[in-house]
C-alpha cells in the first residue's frame, strides 16, 4: 500500500538495508558487516569506553557489558542502562554506539549497555534475564562506578523497548534495582499482533508483520506466540492495571507507519490507566528504524526530544 512518508525519510529509503529475518544467520551477518566499518569511524572524543561481564544468571554465562564514561565529569553521576533492539534476534551494543557515544556526551552520564543472549538460541526468559543480571551489577557497583543509584534510567529501542518494559517489571517485582524511568522507543510489547496496526502494515520499510511475527516466534518458542498464558515479563502488553501500577514514569515513541506503533500508544494509555506518570509521542511520516536517517528534520525532532526527556528523567 501507499504511505505518506515524510519526504526526507522516503528520498533515504532507497539507501536503506531492507531486513529480512527469515534467514537469521544471514541477516545476523549482514548486520555485523555494516556495522564493521561504522563501529571502527565511530568518534569516541570525550568518552572513555570499557567492556566489562557482569555475574550472569544461575548457570549461565555472565553478561558482557560496554561503559561509556564521560571523561572530567564530576561524580556522581546518573546512568542510563540502555538495551539494543534487532527484534530479539539480532543485534549487540554495537547497534546502538553512536547514540549511547551520545548521551554520554550531552547527559555527562554513564551509559550501560548490555549484550544479552538473542533467541532462537537463547529464548524468553533468557535475554531479559541477562538484562536483569547486567541491571543488579550495575546498582551493586555503584558506589565503586561513582552512580547514584536512584538515577538509574532504562533506555530501549524496538525489542530493546520491549526488554526494558518487561525489566521495570521483573526489578520492581524482585526488590531489585531501582529504576526512576523506562525510557521505550517504538517498542515490542504484544506478542498477539492484534492492533489495527500490526495487522494493516504488511510491507513497510525495515519492519512489517512478517518480521513482527518470527520475531516473537523466535523469542517466545514457535507455536506460543498468540496463545494464553505468556508472561508480561516476555509482552508488557499482556499486562494488566493493576500489574502495571507502581512502576517507575515512562517515555514512549512511536512511528506513524510501524506495525507496532498501537501497542505502544496502548501501553502508555495502560500506565496512565494504573497511574504512572507516561508521555506518548507519535512522529508524523515515520517508519520503524527511521532514526537511521539522522539528517531528516523529523529525526532530529525526534532525536533532540529523546535527549531532551532523559536529561529531564536524570535532574541534568
Amino acid at each position: 500500500m501507499r504511505y505518506r512518508f515524510d519526504p526526507e525519510l522516503a528520498a533515504a529509503l532507497p539507501l536503506m538495508p531492507e531486513v529480512d529475518i527469515t534467514d537469521i544467520d544471514l541477516a545476523r551477518a549482514a548486520q555485523a558487516e555494516q556495522l564493521t566499518a561504522h563501529i571502527a569511524a565511530a568518534d569516541t572524543e570525550g568518552v572513555d569506553v570499557t567492556e566489562v561481564r557482569a555475574p550472569g544468571p544461575d548457570g549461565a554465562p555472565d553478561v558482557p557489558l560496554r561503559l561509556y564514561r564521560p571523561l572530567g565529569a564530576r561524580g556522581p553521576l546518573p546512568a542510563v542502562y540502555g538495551i539494543h533492539g534487532g527484534g530479539f534476534v539480532l543485534g549487540s551494543p554495537d547497534v546502538d554506539h553512536d547514540w549511547n557515544l551520545r548521551l554520554c556526551r550531552e547527559l555527562e552520564a554513564l551509559v550501560v549497555s548490555v549484550d544479552y543472549r538473542l533467541a532462537p538460541e537463547h529464548p524468553f526468559p533468557a535475554p531479559l534475564e541477562d538484562c536483569y543480571a547486567g541491571l543488579c551489577w550495575l546498582a551493586g557497583n555503584a558506589a565503586a562506578l561513582g552512580v547514584l543509584p536512584d538515577r538509574i534510567a532504562l533506555w530501549g529501542d524496538s525489542a530493546g523497548a520491549g526488554l526494558a518494559a518487561g525489566l521495570a517489571l521483573l526489578a520492581r517485582d524482585r526488590g531489585g534495582p531501582a529504576v526512576c524511568f523506562q525510557h521505550l522507543c517504538s517498542p515490542a510489547l504484544d506478542d498477539r499482533l492484534e492492533t489495527p496496526s500490526a495487522r494493516l502494515f504488511t510491507d513497510t520499510p525495515v519492519w512489517n508483520r512478517r518480521n513482527a511475527r518470527l520475531s516473537w516466534e523466535a523469542y517466545l518458542g514457535y507455536g506460543v506466540r498468540g496463545t494464553a498464558g505468556v508472561s508480561p515479563y516476555a509482552a508488557p502488553a499482556r499486562a494488566t492495571v493493576i500489574e502495571l501500577s507502581g512502576l517507575p514514569p515512562a517515555y514512549v515513541s512511536v512511528m506513524e507507519y510501524d506495525p507496532l506503533r498501537d501497542e505502544g500508544v496502548g501501553y502508555a494509555r495502560a500506565l496512565l490507566a494504573a497511574g504512572v506518570p507516561a508521555e506518548v509521542h507519535l512522529f508524523p511520516g515515520t517508519f520503524h528504524g527511521a532514526w537511521a536517517v539522522e539528517h531528516a528534520a523529523v529525526i532530529r525532532r525526534a532525536t533532540d526530544e529523546a535527549v531532551a526527556v532523559l536529561r529531564a528523567a536524570l535532574g541534568r
